[in-house]
């Protein structure tokens, strides 16, 4: 009897949820491409895969907290910094004096360009003299796809106030539209079909609508267990759930699985 094939490896990603407090206590959530072959047409928070050049040791010179992290951490970092650039416009970075970057035209419109890997990223941020700030970012959360998925990521989430002077905007390849969501009404909104938002979204959505600011938000992402959610599926009377560990910080949970989606 042939043994059954191994699941994939799950590929390392980072997420971030850029949050703000005027008018109110707000998320950016962009919705992803119909063409994109995950989650597509979802309201997601910005994210994506990890790449190599995350990892170059030039970037040593252009992020504020090199010293302070191990390489596996650098990367996911400058990761989710690369990825709320790319799809929203927004850049957490610093002059070299220190102070907190407000944005450029010209930043945005090489957006497109860094995106398709037709332009380097570091380039863009050297070229404005810039460095990115690692330690704006603070841990959320962090999910790992169930084996049974034919795709599988393992997803950093980070939380952090967004710049106030720069716009969020889509970038149109990736993401079709850009919007700043009260985190319970975003819940209410997939809870009667108006958006579509996937499982792990929705999860980190009710973390955050426990909080009633940023401020309060990064407090309980720091008090909370570094717990590994990777959810797994029970059998119930009524069907097959998935269920995460109960320990995580999101309660109990058991999701219909025909619900979950992508």
């Amino acid at each position: 009897m042939s043994q059954p094939a191994s699941p994939p490896i799950p590929r390392l990603s980072a997420t971030i949820l850029l949050v703000r407090d005027r008018p109110a206590f707000e998320v950016l959530m962009v919705k992803r491409h119909h063409q994109i072959d995950f989650a597509s047409g979802a309201l997601v928070f910005p994210g994506g895969k990890t790449e190599a050049s995350d990892s170059d040791e030039a970037w040593a010179d252009r992020v504020l907290g090199w010293d302070q992290y191990d390489p596996a951490t650098r990367t996911l970092r400058i990761a989710a910094i690369r990825e709320a650039y790319e799809e929203a416009g927004l850049l957490l970075a610093r002059t070299e004096e220190g102070d907190v970057w407000t944005g450029a035209p010209e930043a945005v419109a090489a957006r497109s360009a860094v995106a398709r890997g037709e332009a380097s990223f570091f380039d863009l941020v050297a070229g404005f003299r810039l460095k990115l700030d690692l330690g704006a970012l603070t841990p959320f959360a962090r999910w790992i796809t169930p084996v049974m998925m034919p795709k599988r990521f393992d997803t950093h989430f980070y939380l952090a106030v967004a710049p106030a002077d720069q716009l969020a905007v889509c970038d149109g390849y990736e993401t079709v539209d850009a919007e700043w969501i009260p985190p319970g009404e975003a819940l209410a909104m997939a809870a009667d079909g108006r958006r579509t938002i996937i499982f792990p979204t929705r999860m980190n959505l009710k973390l955050l609508a426990e909080s009633r600011d940023a401020q309060s938000a990064t407090a309980a992402a720091l008090a909370r267990p570094g717990v590994v959610v990777t959810p797994w599926v029970e059998q119930r009377d009524t069907g097959q759930v998935l269920v995460i560990p109960p320990d995580a910080g999101y309660g109990a949970v058991e999701e219909d699985l025909a619900s979950v989606g992508a």
